[in-house]
């Protein structure tokens, strides 16, 4: 096999098994950091082998074969270690009992599982989590991470080094946690996979609009969860959620990479397959909820993302029933983001007015220096034929943004509304 296609085999393995691959070590070896040494272990004799050897016939199993002996091996050396101390008068006692070194490490999905929620522990920072949680249950490189987040790589690499001497240092548990803790732990897990997916469904900062290699991985990474955590309907509802909104990727930006708002996207280029799978998905997640399980705002978003994949066309969406969700959303996930949508959803299914009515109700200052606010204001104004109040808050919007995407279309706004100001001058 030709060298190319045997490192892209490599890498396809490594993306859809690291995960699996890191969780039964850490399982095994109850370290995050020496999973991952094991893991990149297995990966780097992979490299030196398969194009000589070619690959094998079950690469996952290969790989973890590997990873699994190189582990032994180093638990074995720290027995002996441990033994020759127990000699000299040092015994660690015998509530510390060695692992069954000829147990099979098997495939455990709740390793996987176990794994995102011990990298979204509530000692780490939220973008920590984020980080950890690319590299660990994502497989993505420091540097794949890095571009995905404008950071440096050493920036990256250090704070994922100290996200992982964190762990150590609090002694996190591999275990799954339970209870309330286990659902303030989903909370924060899903909270990081949404994060991802933000970043990459809109960037916050730099030259491009989207990075869709981010968005895409928080869909894998929220489908891998609603797997795992097949009773938890939020799960499915994010699931949903990020893939509905990520079907629309292929047409947020035109043939010469400018963003085009939803209402101006082509709607046949969104992705149907992900539309299907989103919908799926918020089914499984409504029928759960028929049997008493409790949704929160994932669900709902998910739920006001359908009506505009169900609309063929703009004027075919049921804005009335996205306002109806929007207000039950700001009573189970207040904050000043569902606010400002939802002055979107009533400026759609009522008038401006309405919408300027539920915006003007938010401190101007609630999203701090974010353009979100300002630019919703002056979709709001041109709307309700404010025009000259339209460009003062379009021009704001974009001198508050990092995004030069962004920064585009809002420059491109006000000029829309300077054009409609002379014309009705």
């Amino acid at each position: 096999m030709p060298a190319d296609a045997t490192a892209d085999a490599i890498t396809a393995t490594w993306r859809e098994e690291s995960a699996r691959l890191v969780g039964a070590l850490t399982r095994m070896t109850r370290s995050v950091e020496l999973a991952e040494d094991l893991a990149q272990d297995a990966l780097v004799a992979a490299l030196e082998q398969w194009p000589d050897q070619g690959i094998p016939s079950n690469p996952a199993a290969w790989l973890m074969t590997t990873a699994k002996r190189r582990g032994i091996d180093h638990i074995r050396r720290a027995d002996t270690l441990r033994r020759k101390t127990e000699e000299i008068g040092h015994a660690l006692g015998e509530e510390d009992p060695m692992p069954d070194l000829d147990a099979q490490v098997d495939y455990i999905e709740d390793d996987v599982l176990r794994l995102i929620f011990l990298c979204c522990h509530p000692s780490l920072t939220p973008e920590s989590r984020a980080a950890l949680t690319l590299r660990m249950v994502g497989g993505l490189t420091t540097t794949e991470i890095a571009r995905g987040f404008l950071a440096a790589e050493s920036t990256m690499s250090q704070r994922i080094s100290r996200a992982k001497k964190t762990l150590t240092e609090v002694q996190a548990e591999f275990e799954l946690p339970t209870g309330a803790d286990r659902e303030k732990r989903l909370d924060d897990v899903m909270a990081v996979i949404y994060l991802i997916f933000n970043e990459g469904y809109s960037a916050t900062a730099g030259d491009d609009w989207m990075r869709p290699e981010l968005a895409n991985e928080a869909m894998r990474l929220a489908r891998m969860l609603a797997h795992l955590a097949p009773e938890e309907p939020e799960a499915h509802g994010l699931q949903a959620l990020l893939e509905i909104q990520g079907s629309r990727i292929p047409a947020r930006t035109d043939d010469a990479g400018q963003p085009v708002l939803l209402e101006d996207q082509d709607r046949t280029r969104w992705d149907q397959l992900l539309i299907k799978r989103g919908l799926t998905a918020l089914q499984q997640a409504e029928l759960l909820a028929a049997r008493g399980k409790p949704v929160g705002r994932y669900y709902l978003q998910a739920a006001i993302a359908s009506q505009h994949a169900k609309a063929a066309r703009p004027e075919d969406t049921d804005w009335r029933q996205i306002a109806i969700l929007y207000d039950v959303l700001a009573q189970a996930a207040p904050g000043p983001v569902v606010e400002v949508n939802r002055a979107v959803a009533h400026g759609r299914a009522f008038d401006a007015g309405a919408g300027l009515a539920v915006l003007e109700a938010l401190a101007p200052d609630a999203l701090g220096d974010s353009p979100l606010i300002p630019s919703v204001h002056g979709d709001l104004l041109s709307r309700a034929g404010l025009h000259a109040d339209a460009v003062e808050a379009f021009t704001e919007a974009a001198r508050r943004t990092r995004n030069e995407g962004e920064r585009t279309l809002l420059e491109k706004r006000a000029a829309e509304s300077r054009r409609a100001m002379s014309k009705s001058g």
